[in-house]
């Protein structure tokens, strides 16, 4: 059996919504099928503004850039992350912090962020790992006080949620990604997201290449000029029309999402029984997405054991992040080789990720989990 870590759904009007796109001849962002998703994602989500981007990165380059950091400005962050979240302070004139994860639920730890403020601190990026919500109230209580913003990476929490409200939606601003390997997707893209006017009107510069294009659009100005700093972060109509169609199969990508880890939990359940491996939870306070089911193992050496014996039997499975801290260009630019973080590289060393999507079927499911078994018997 050849098993693969990943699959994307593809919708039923996909193609029609692509080749619509393409006939129109109106292929560039800001268009009436990018519009309409934008709508989307506000009514879905409950939020007053919605940018769609063309990378997750970009839009949280755009949540960094309307910050306003100067040269010192520290910006905390969890190390166990994609680089994407560092950059965007960096990019932005910014100083990423490292702090420490949950091990519960692998999103940061609140007792040791808060232990990380200064006075330089701006910035707090939560990130939803696995589609699992990262403790807002806590992080909010530590940040409102202080005056610090908090960015949601929300990559991979696309409609999951904290305490009923939708990740991305609870700080100050939210990051989401489309990109292939998420629960909904347009091959390559993203979308900021935020309540605040003053945000969303700092953004919508910033990804309308520093100019005053929208202001223009909505007949505010009788032409557009450079106004400030930005880029080119718009997302073309016809990745729009992907996600379109990705958007109207929300809940069937869900329930099937959810279908599969459950089935994993029952299948893996005497496992960790046995104390042979640890199953992902997810707290009460969050409504999962499903977007990852990873297993925590006993050692280092026996993921990569466990990863060679699944290889060899069909099975495509991967670790995750590298801690940011123990990176090269952290340890050469940021001065982190004496920060000791070992919750995050214990999470590191043992956690291996199991294949994950919609058609992923329970034939499939139930053979993984007997190499499993058979592996660390």
């Amino acid at each position: 059996m050849h098993i693969p870590f990943h699959k994307p759904y593809i919708g039923e009007r996909t193609l029609e919504y692509v080749r619509e796109v393409l006939s129109s001849g109106r292929l560039g962002g800001d268009g009436a099928v990018g519009n309409a998703v934008e709508e989307k994602l506000k009514s879905l989500f409950g939020m007053k503004h919605a940018l769609l981007t063309t990378s997750c990165t970009h839009a949280l380059e755009t949540a960094m850039l309307t910050l306003d950091l100067h040269p010192g400005d520290e910006v905390i962050m969890p190390s166990y992350t994609f680089v994407s979240t560092a950059n965007a302070v960096l990019r932005a004139g910014g100083r990423p912090v490292f702090c420490e994860i949950s091990e519960l639920t692998l999103t940061i730890d609140p007792r040791d962020l808060e232990r990380r403020i200064s006075k330089r601190t701006r910035g707090i990026v939560t990130v939803h790992y696995a589609g699992v919500a990262a403790q807002m109230d806590a992080v909010l209580e530590i940040a409102r006080p202080r005056n610090i913003s908090v960015v949601e990476d929300a990559a991979q929490g696309v409609n999951a949620r904290y305490k009923g409200k939708f990740l991305g939606t609870i700080g100050d601003c939210g990051a989401y990604s489309f990109h292939e390997t998420k629960n909904y997707m347009s091959g390559e893209g993203g979308a900021f997201l935020t309540n605040s006017e003053e945000i969303a009107r700092k953004a919508e510069i910033i990804r309308e290449k520093g100019t005053n294009r929208s202001n223009f659009l909505r007949g505010e100005v009788d032409k557009y000029t450079w106004v400030d700093i930005g880029s080119s972060f718009v997302q073309s109509e016809v990745l729009a029309a992907i996600l379109k169609s990705q958007l109207e199969d929300l809940e069937t990508i869900q329930e099937k999402r959810k279908h599969v880890h459950e089935t994993y939990l029952r299948e893996l359940r005497e496992l960790e029984h046995r104390e042979l491996l640890r199953l992902p939870v997810i707290p009460d306070y969050s409504s999962s997405n499903y977007h990852i089911f990873y297993i925590l193992l006993r050692s280092e050496e026996e993921r990569v054991r466990v990863m060679g014996k699944l290889k060899e039997a069909g099975v495509s499975t991967t670790f995750h992040y590298v801690p940011l801290h123990s990176s090269p260009f952290a340890l050469q630019h940021l001065g982190t080789s004496g920060l000791r973080l070992p919750v995050t590289d214990s999470v590191f060393a043992r956690l291996l990720r199991l294949p994950l999507y919609p058609e992923l079927g329970d034939a499939e499911i139930s053979y993984i989990a007997e190499k499993l078994r058979t592996i660390l018997h």
